[in-house]
This record gives C-alpha cells, sequence and structure tokens, in this order.
C-alpha cells in the first residue's frame, strides 16, 4: 500500500508542475490530467508499481458527483427564466442543429443506434466550465457578446440534465416499451420536482441548513450531494443528475456562496480523480481504431459551431462579426463527454467509445482554448477590409486616425451597442455618426448640461474616442462586482 499511496502521490504533484505549465499557454485542466492518467496507465508501464482504473473508483465517483453538484451550484436562475424566451431560442436552436447533425455523424460511423445517441451527446454541447473559465481569464466579462455565450451555457446544462435522464433510461438494455415510458416518467417527475423546488422552495430548504458549525456545515452538503447521486442512480436518472438537482436547489438558498466556498476544494481534488481515473482507462493502442471517427467528429464540431456562431449573433440581433466569436469559444468540450462515455462503459456499449471520447477530448480541449484566445484576432484580421473601407469614408482627423489605429491593432470585442447594423457601429468606432446623439447622463464625451458648447451636434472625434475609452473602463470596473462563476471544470 505504501507504494501506490508513494506513487499516487508523485502523480499528483507532477500533474501540478504540468498544469501550471499548461496556465501559462492558457489550456484547461482536463486535458492534463488525462495525459498524466494516461501515462500512469498499465498499458504504457512507464509508473512501478502501475495503477488499474479501479484502484481509485470510489473516489472517481465522487468527483463525478461533485462536478456535477457544482454545475447545479452555479446555475444562474435568474438568468434562465429572466430571459427565457431568447435564450431557448438561441440555445435551443444551436443544440438542435449540433445534435441533429451528430446523431447523423453517429449513425454513419456504424456502432449502433445507442453508441449514435452517445456521440450526439458528446458532439452537442460544449463545456460550460472551460467556456466560462476562459471568458474571466481572458478578460471578457463586459464584451457585448458574453452574455449570449453565457446563457448559451446555462440552456446546455437544463439539456445536459434532462439527456442523462433520458440516456440513462435508454442505454440500459430494456426491451419493454412500457416500462421505458414508466422509468422516463419517474425520471421527468424527479426533475421537475427537483427545479421546481429550487425555483420556488429556496426559504424552506434554507431553514434545514442553518448550521453555524462549518464542519457539521460542510457534512451536511457533503452527505446530501452523495445520497441524491444514490437516488438519482435508484431512480434510473445517474448519480450525475441526482448531484446535479440537489446542487440546484441548494443554490437557490441563500446559503449558496457559503457552500461554494467549501465545495470548490472538494470539486477540485475529487475532480481531478475522475480525470485521472479516465485516463488510466485509456489505452493507445486503442486510438487507431477510432482515428477517422475522432478526427470527423473535430472537423465537424468546428464547421457547425463556428457556423452556427453567425446563426446566434444574428437570432440576438448582434453585428455579423461577433458570430465568428460565438463560434470559437463555443467549440471547447470536455467532462460531458467523459461522464457520456463512463455510461457507456458501465451499460455495457461499444468499448470504442471510450477512447473515441478521450482523444476527443483531448483534441478539443486543446484546440478550443487556442482559439478562443486568438478569436479577436482572427476576427479582426477577416473584416479589415471592411474596417479599411470604412476608415477611407470617414473624417481623416488625428483623433479618427488613432482610433483606426487602435482598432486594427486590437481586437473586435466591446462594440457600441446603439443599433443592430454592421457599418453603422464600425462608423461610431471611427468617428462618423450621421445621426444626432441624445445626452446620456453620466456619460463623459457626451453632451455636458452645464456647457452649451459641447452640444450633442458638435461632438467631434476626440469626444468619442474619449467616451468609448472611459466606458470600456468603467465596463472593466464593474466586471469585478458581477459574480463570477467558478468553472475549472
Amino acid at each position: 500500500m505504501g507504494g501506490e499511496l508513494l506513487a499516487l502521490g508523485v502523480l499528483f504533484v507532477i500533474a501540478y508542475v504540468f498544469g501550471r505549465l499548461g496556465k501559462l499557454v492558457g489550456l484547461p485542466s482536463i486535458p492534463i490530467y488525462m495525459l498524466i492518467g494516461l501515462l500512469a496507465s498499465p498499458h504504457l508501464h512507464l509508473f512501478t508499481p502501475f495503477f488499474q482504473a479501479a484502484d481509485v473508483e470510489l473516489v472517481a465517483i465522487l468527483g463525478l458527483i461533485f462536478l456535477l453538484f457544482n454545475l447545479g451550484l452555479e446555475f444562474d436562475q435568474d438568468e434562465f427564466f429572466g430571459n427565457f424566451k431568447g435564450l431557448v431560442i438561441s440555445g435551443g436552436s444551436r443544440i438542435i442543429i449540433n445534435f441533429g447533425i451528430g446523431l447523423g455523424f453517429g449513425f454513419l460511423v456504424g456502432w449502433g443506434s445507442r453508441e449514435a445517441l452517445i456521440i450526439a451527446g458528446m458532439t452537442a454541447t460544449s463545456s460550460s466550465a472551460i467556456v466560462t473559465k476562459l471568458l474571466i481569464e481572458l478578460g471578457r466579462l463586459a464584451n457585448r457578446e458574453t452574455p449570449v455565450i453565457l446563457g448559451i451555457a446555462v440552456v446546455e446544462d437544463v439539456f445536459i440534465a434532462f439527456y442523462l435522464a433520458i440516456v440513462a433510461v435508454v442505454i440500459n438494455g430494456q426491451t419493454n416499451v412500457w416500462l421505458i415510458v414508466l422509468q422516463l416518467a419517474i425520471s421527468f417527475l424527479f426533475l421537475i420536482a427537483m427545479f421546481s423546488l429550487a425555483r420556488w422552495g429556496g426559504k424552506v430548504v434554507a431553514r434545514l441548513l442553518g448550521s453555524r458549525d462549518n464542519e457539521l456545515f460542510t457534512i451536511l452538503f457533503f452527505g446530501l450531494a452523495v445520497a441524491f447521486g444514490g437516488i438519482g442512480e435508484m431512480l434510473g436518472v445517474s448519480d450525475a443528475i441526482g448531484a446535479f438537482l440537489i446542487g440546484l436547489v441548494l443554490g437557490a438558498t441563500r446559503f449558496r456562496t457559503r457552500i461554494e466556498g467549501f465545495a470548490l476544494p472538494l470539486r477540485d481534488v475529487f475532480g481531478a480523480f475522475f480525470f485521472l481515473n479516465f485516463g488510466l482507462a485509456l489505452d493507445p493502442s486503442s486510438f487507431y481504431a477510432v482515428l477517422w471517427p475522432v478526427g470527423g467528429a473535430v472537423l465537424m464540431t468546428l464547421v457547425v459551431n463556428g457556423a452556427g456562431g453567425w446563426l446566434i449573433a444574428w437570432l440576438n440581433k448582434l453585428p455579423g462579426r461577433y458570430g465568428l466569436g460565438i463560434g470559437l469559444i463555443l467549440q471547447n468540450r470536455g467532462e460531458f463527454a467523459l461522464i457520456l462515455a463512463t455510461l457507456a462503459t458501465a451499460a455495457g456499449l461499444d468499448p470504442r467509445l471510450t477512447p473515441f471520447a478521450g482523444l476527443y477530448v483531448l483534441v478539443m480541449s486543446l484546440i478550443g482554448p487556442v482559439l478562443t484566445v486568438n478569436s479577436e484576432r482572427l476576427t479582426a484580421g477577416i473584416f479589415r477590409g471592411k474596417l479599411e473601407r470604412l476608415a477611407a469614408a470617414a473624417p481623416q482627423d488625428s483623433a479618427a486616425a488613432e482610433a483606426i489605429a487602435l482598432l486594427e491593432s486590437a481586437t473586435a470585442g466591446d462594440l457600441p451597442e446603439e443599433g443592430d447594423d454592421d457599418d453603422r457601429d464600425d462608423a461610431e468606432l471611427l468617428g462618423r455618426d450621421d445621426t444626432p446623439r441624445p445626452a446620456r447622463a453620466g456619460n463623459f464625451g457626451d453632451a455636458d448640461l452645464d456647457d452649451p458648447g459641447l452640444g450633442d451636434d458638435n461632438l467631434g472625434s476626440d469626444d468619442l474616442l474619449l467616451d468609448r475609452t472611459i466606458q470600456q473602463a468603467m465596463e472593466q470596473s464593474d466586471q469585478q462586482n458581477q459574480r463570477k462563476r467558478d468553472p475549472e471544470y
């Protein structure tokens, strides 16, 4: 036992070192933990003694439970119900398109109908954790397209809950139609009851969580997360969804911030075991059999999500230049694909799903952050010709020239919100505004009520540039007061 503990400790120290290196280039932790598990697997014989996946299976299950528990805890109900129609249209359209094309691709792979359903789920949704983490680290929370991206992540969280409930019933091999209907009915009633409790029963639940002792408080929510994981498994909706739903309920109480403070370290440690355990189960020799399916899935994801970004921008009445950025950041894939692969393995589906999910997540979790980091630069490069034509038509005073230089060297994010037309937005940035602008209280650079010499009609390029600079500074300052969803996984 001493040798195993020593080797396990060394693995996590190595994971820390590679994790620090990954942070320097903007990589998330998920592929790093998987690679460490792969290096320690019995298939490579690089570590003595090597580990089997069964050696850390129980801790990995706790990792899965706390990954979904924290996802439910951070679910933004106000965002979801406050903009329900817009989010359902944007997020629902994206999910339907991605899932439909992914299902067709799954049947094309030819591993079976249940396997096609799993592949469709893997390719349908992005990793909301990685997406949110990148938005925070890149300082894009104040960008105009960010609320749309975060709203889509919320819709995908809801989809994941219902999708896992359906998948858990479908892949268990049941052939009796009425039993399947009964299991689905139980699953949906459980989901609806927990969502309703989270929406309207937060105050009632809060009365049960009144312990001021931190130790007892931690024991309580830990026990609830594990217990509801077991309830979910017993009801046929999977342990992950049971944990997600109790996290959703607890997140609706006034104790959410306090719970997050204790739950995040637990998620980080146990979650690392989950990804490490998945890496242990991978056999590099099995990658050859899934190379073309993974290559096809990666290409499909890049094309469909890239094109879908423009659709989302159009649905939300954003200028087209935002579409590329939205499509690129939503390319990230992660924990959900691995969860589906774990469920498929437990249900005895095609064993190729495990290496498929592992290789697919490794590739996409490497490509996704790189595309996200460079999305604004790519957008500026694609729209450069359009901006140059606008620059030629705009007055060439010193302030306009400076604005043009800044626009070309920087990125396309954080543009003004007036109007839906691309040309009008760009023209305003360049200092050419053909329409009168009403005074806005508190906006520097607009009309000063105490100085008639600075009326709207006399607003010049210098004022416009100063106005935008101060607005951006104020938005970046405001974002510090926003609640940031912690999204490490």
